[in-house]
């Protein structure tokens, strides 16, 4: 099942399926290293609709939540 990346609870693992956007938002999260395939692991939600720190290709990456709610990621085990 298909959700947002901001809905997936911490120390869970997700696979990157998709981004939700123009050619601005894929570049930036490419700069990032987050491409679709890829397995990350959500680390930290900030309070109050702060970003969300997440690892990915073992680095620490914060993305603002609007952001993360365009990356359509699949839970893993």
């Amino acid at each position: 099942m298909l959700i947002p990346l901001d809905r997936v609870a911490v120390n869970k693992k997700a696979k990157v399926m998709g981004v939700q956007g123009g050619w601005g938002i894929r570049n930036r999260l490419s700069q990032l290293g987050i491409h679709p395939g890829d397995v990350i692991t959500i680390v930290r939600h900030a309070a109050l609709g702060g970003p969300i720190l997440i690892e990915v290709h073992g680095f620490q990456v914060a993305l603002g939540r609007r952001i993360a709610s365009r990356i359509t990621v699949e839970e893993v085990e």
